[in-house]
């Protein structure tokens, strides 16, 4: 497990990502009127596309 530098978490939010995602492994996520994915792949790596 990757830890997370205090600086770091005392400047910007934290998010867990299978949180974020559910069962599905997948979410939906907007910025201003542009729909994003993000996905958790079976080798664990994390996709985010328009």
């Amino acid at each position: 497990m990757t830890q997370i530098r205090k600086e770091d978490s005392e400047s910007m939010p934290v998010h867990n990502a299978e949180a974020l995602t559910g069962n599905d492994r997948q979410a939906l996520i907007t910025l201003g009127d542009q729909v994003y994915r993000l996905r958790i792949t079976r080798a664990g790596k994390l996709i985010l596309t328009k």
